[in-house]
């Protein structure tokens, strides 16, 4: 059934007004008609089973005959500190990122980043990157649509970082996995987790020791040295299984 995500103000009791450009899409694209079935989401755990009713100039009015609570989101928050990559990389990290169950994205600019936006063009790729991630939670049925931060230095990421329970820091130098499975084994549902991942040249050693500082654990991802846009998606999909599965990875 497709999804679409609605503002507050927009869901009644009994109807849902829908405007914006998802209503073009739905009329025009999906040329869905009266009767037919879709499920509206408003962002904040509710989903609302509905069926068209009308479309009416810029909006649709949908009939709500079943109100549940979403049952898709992971049982922690994670966070995602993403090191900027180059060309349109971080377009597919947002996408996919959303499908896995992020909560945030939080783009920042590494040493070794070698892309490098001014505010103004930071701020058009924040809101391009949003558009996608409410795209990708959309298709992938997630309850609320996870937030896009604007980009930040290493230390601002950090500093932001602060606030969450646990922070992860996939280190080419970490060896051993044994390490990463102890650490991953003891997070809790309902603990936030950021999870910072280098750009394509990966993290300089003084950054990793800033991080530790910072109260970050290095773990290692495997023998294999992952891209950027891999390394995360393998962190969150780690994460994903452990806290979907009740905390029962392995005993290592």
């Amino acid at each position: 059934m497709q999804q679409f995500f609605a503002e507050h103000s927009w869901i009644g009791k009994d109807q849902i007004s829908l405007s914006g450009s998802d209503v073009n899409h739905m009329k025009n694209v999906l040329r869905m008609k009266p009767g037919e079935d879709v499920r509206i989401c408003d962002g904040s755990g509710k989903t609302y089973l509905c069926c068209v009713n009308r479309y009416e100039e810029g909006r649709a009015v949908l009939d709500v005959f079943r109100t549940l609570d979403s049952d898709t989101e992971l049982p922690s928050r994670i966070w995602l500190f993403q090191g900027l990559p180059k060309g349109d990389k971080m377009e597919w990290i947002v996408q996919k990122a959303v499908e896995l169950g992020v909560y945030t994205v939080v783009p920042f600019a590494a040493k070794r980043s070698v892309v490098k936006l001014d505010e103004k063009k930071a701020a058009r790729k924040q809101e391009r990157w949003q558009a996608i991630a409410k795209s990708a939670a959309e298709q992938s049925g997630r309850g609320i649509v996870p937030k896009i931060r604007s980009v930040r230095t290493f230390e601002q990421a950090l500093e932001l970082a602060s606030e969450l329970d646990v922070i992860l820091i996939p280190y080419e130098l970490e060896e051993g996995m044994e390490g990463t499975v102890r650490m991953i084994r003891k997070i809790r549902p309902g603990e936030s987790v950021g999870v910072f991942i280098g750009p394509e040249g990966g993290f300089e050693e003084a950054e990793v020791e800033r991080a530790r500082e910072a109260g970050a654990f290095p773990i290692s991802l495997g023998k294999r040295i992952l891209r950027t846009e891999t390394a995360g998606l393998t962190a969150l999909s780690i994460l994903m299984y452990h806290l979907e599965c009740g905390a029962a990875l392995p005993e290592s």
